[in-house]
């Protein structure tokens, strides 16, 4: 017999016994449940109940959401000026808080555009 086959026999002898133990191993049976929770799950819960006593939104005025689109359009504008700056080497103070303002007015727009 060469080292080859000894080497197999051995790998699958060790399989044999790895089996033989891994089925020997007693199946510990599940924590209890609780008899109530069985009845809890039962019951609706928190996504199957409607809202209680919230108001329904209503729509925007027309002048409220002109006015924002009007505040977006006029900050967007400035975006590419700060931009030449930026690749000019100077980051404008302020560009931070433009983008997140358009972000939050955009956001807000399309919002009320989806109800």
């Amino acid at each position: 017999m060469g080292r080859r086959e000894v080497n197999v026999k051995s790998l699958r002898m060790l399989g044999v016994i790895l089996a033989l133990v891994v089925f020997a191993l007693p199946q510990q049976p599940g924590i209890p449940i609780p008899p109530g929770m069985r009845k809890a799950d039962q019951l609706p819960g928190p996504a199957d109940v409607p809202p209680v006593n919230q108001p329904k939104r209503s729509r925007p005025s027309p002048e409220a959401m002109r006015d924002q689109a009007r505040e977006l359009a006029m900050l967007a504008q400035t975006i590419p000026e700060d931009v030449s700056k930026v690749v000019g080497g100077t980051l404008p103070q302020d560009m931070s808080e433009k983008l997140k303002r358009i972000e939050k007015l955009s956001k807000t727009l399309r919002g009320e555009l989806n109800r």
